[in-house]
């Protein structure tokens, strides 16, 4: 084969290993749980990222609460208008995001339900966070009975989460009023929907944000999230 020819085959080989490498796709893993991407993220969205700061702001022990992680757009969540769920060992998340924060943001939020499942007897054994949650509950319904607004109809002093509830907090009050009226109450209005929902947000701020606003707001989350993580490192 002349000289000229045989370089080119072996430059089209190369090439084509090089391409082949390149759209392979790469293999992720959150602590032990891999990460399937089931759809493309947008490029502006770096999974490379989003898993390593995942794996730098959770412990291992709480992140091996979770088998495996979907990303893929899923009807259910615009049914719910949510953009992540967790169910039976697995986060699914959507691949529809807006950078590489908001996707670490569901994925921590997701976790915090998973951690819940695998810890919580531990969590709720004592029921301080079940009477913190609805102590600021009761209080909360007097608010918005001050403010005019009827809550005869609604059950605050369950701890489950009710459609009914929900529709009345971010459709009837809506989201801007209920973000001012929870203040200092809740860490956020999505906390007061439900015992799950507030634990999951004080999750979210022992991690993500401000543990010293936490304690005060909601020192048996915090005092919880303390203990879990001091077992990890004892």
């Amino acid at each position: 084969m002349p000289r000229e020819e045989k370089g080119k085959l072996v430059n089209g080989i190369f090439g084509y290993i090089k391409q082949s490498h390149k759209e392979a796709p790469k293999e992720y893993m959150v602590g032990s749980a891999s990460v399937q991407v089931l759809e493309p993220l947008p490029d502006h969205v770096d999974l490379s990222k989003v898993v390593s700061k995942v794996e730098y702001l959770i412990p291992y022990e709480l992140l091996s609460t979770i088998d495996v992680i979907y990303v893929k757009h899923l009807k259910e969540f615009e049914t719910r208008d949510v953009n992540a769920m967790y169910k039976d060992g697995a986060i699914y998340v959507t691949n529809l995001q807006d950078n590489n924060q908001d996707m670490v943001d569901d994925i921590i939020h997701e976790l915090a339900h998973a951690v819940e499942d695998a810890y919580g007897a531990q969590i709720y054994e004592d029921e301080k966070i079940q009477r913190e949650f609805l102590g600021k509950r009761i209080r909360f319904e007097s608010i918005l009975r001050a403010a005019g607004f009827n809550t005869l109809q609604y059950n605050f002093k369950s701890l489950e989460y009710s459609q009914a509830l929900d529709e009345f907090f971010f459709e009837d009050i809506g989201y801007p009023t209920l973000v001012n009226y929870s203040y200092g109450l809740f860490l956020g209005p999505y906390g007061t929907t439900s015992l799950r929902e507030y634990f999951a947000t004080g999750f979210e701020e022992y991690f993500m944000g401000d543990k010293r606003l936490l304690n005060s707001i909601s020192p048996a989350i915090y005092g919880k999230l303390s203990e879990l993580v001091m077992e990890e490192y004892t």
